[in-house]
């Protein structure tokens, strides 16, 4: 316990160790078990070992579970809906359903392809959010965002590592408040230790926030939690986490994986530009698909 709590406070996210450390919550729970052990046997050296190895892990994880402090924003707010498809495959009346539900005005989608389109629209997607830009593709690597409001500057980002995931962007303007930078995310995935190198690399290269320019959200599946590094050093720039801020960072997002009955980890975030207040975060099952949709409202400045 006490080797995995120094791995996770100096950042060391090499080989194997990328994928146990999305399992940081679960080791922090059961680190009482070995405290608990010791003190049964009166082992006071182990005891305090033990103690310690608790004590930091609890100290990584817990702050996720409590609600932090919100900048004081009055302008309008900015209701973001992020969900990965599973290759096209998630259900699109479900997803219709959130989005309507919730008063979505954002949707930012990963693996988006054709055939997703397709239902999508039938399922009556555009009926809510009729503006949208669109990278339909076969397979893992379309992206997709949907609006109330009209998109502007849109563009693509094509990340280099893994399968060229591909990252629709767009300018989005709520009436009474300032342009806002959104993106779909989705860098490469840690699934073997030879990616490890790719999903380092796209995560660098994803856009930092901008504290002294333009507000930026970004939205998708990061194939990473916040136990790991190269996400925590994105967030730094000026993001924070829409989930954690809301005491709602525990919440699995990904999981169980072919029907294994692994504990599901977070990896789908939404992560807003730290001058944008958090009203509140969640996580909806989505049918069909292997993530859950994460749903975050926004308070922005005002224009």
């Amino acid at each position: 316990m006490l080797v995995w709590a120094v791995i996770r406070l100096t950042g060391v996210d090499a080989g194997p160790l990328v994928q146990l450390l999305a399992f940081t919550p679960y080791v922090a729970a059961v680190s009482l078990l070995p405290l608990l052990a010791a003190l049964a046997l009166r082992r006071r050296g182990a005891a305090g070992v033990a103690l310690l190895a608790s004590l930091l892990l609890i100290a990584t994880v817990a702050p996720r579970a409590l609600p932090a402090g919100q900048p004081a924003t009055d302008g309008p707010t900015l209701t973001m809906l992020t969900a990965n498809l599973c290759l096209g495959e998630a259900d699109p009346a479900a997803l219709v359903a959130l989005v309507r539900d919730n008063n979505v005005d954002v949707l930012a989608l990963q693996e988006f392809t054709p055939d997703a389109q397709a239902g999508l629209e039938r399922a009556g997607l555009t009926g809510q959010l009729p503006y949208l830009h669109t990278i339909a593709e076969v397979g893992s690597t379309g992206s997709a965002l949907y609006s109330r409001y009209p998109l502007g500057d849109t563009g693509l980002r094509r990340n280099a590592g893994g399968f060229g995931f591909a990252q629709a962007y767009a300018t989005v303007t709520v009436p009474g408040g300032p342009p806002v930078l959104v993106e779909s995310v989705h860098p490469a995935a840690p699934w073997a230790p030879r990616e490890n190198g790719a999903w380092r690399d796209d995560l660098a290269a994803q856009p930092p926030a901008t504290p002294q320019g333009p507000l930026r959200v970004l939205a998708g599946d990061f194939n990473a939690t916040l136990d790991h590094a190269p996400l925590r050093r994105l967030i730094a720039t000026g993001y924070a986490d829409a989930a954690a801020a809301t005491g709602r960072g525990l919440t699995g997002t990904w999981g169980p994986y072919d029907g294994d009955p692994i504990p599901p980890v977070t990896i789908d975030h939404v992560l807003a530009d730290r001058r944008i207040a958090v009203r509140s975060a969640s996580v909806h099952p989505l049918p069909g698909g292997d993530h859950r949709a994460v749903l975050a409202v926004l308070r922005l400045p005002s224009a």
